[in-house]
């Protein structure tokens, strides 16, 4: 069964191209894996510059075997270079109820 998720990315200073470039690849590589659904991934952006891309795994063992995939472990390695992944918590929109986000092309 599909698992969707919400992951939430932190661009470091100027490094907001590079962070989108990398959100960009993301679904791709997960589905030349396997790992992810065809659904599209939708991406939003937090007031504070953070990115949320929605997206499902395809089901709970894609999600295990990310972790130990090459291809998507050097994704995330250089996500890692450009971002920080941070909790929902911490965005100013999880203050209030009915939040809304910008729509990114991605």
């Amino acid at each position: 069964m599909p698992e969707p998720v919400i992951a939430l990315y932190r661009p470091h200073p100027g490094k907001e191209e590079a962070l989108l470039n990398l959100v960009r690849m993301h679904h791709g590589v997960l589905l030349d894996e396997g790992l992810a659904t065809d659904e599209h991934p939708q991406v939003l952006k937090s007031q504070n510059g953070t990115l949320l891309e929605i997206f499902e795994w395809k089901d709970a063992e894609a999600v295990q075997a990310a972790h130990s995939n090459p291809a998507v472990l050097a994704l995330w390695d250089a996500f890692s270079a450009v971002c920080d992944f941070v909790p929902l918590s911490s965005l100013p929109e999880a203050e209030r109820p009915f939040p809304h986000f910008e729509r990114v092309d991605a």
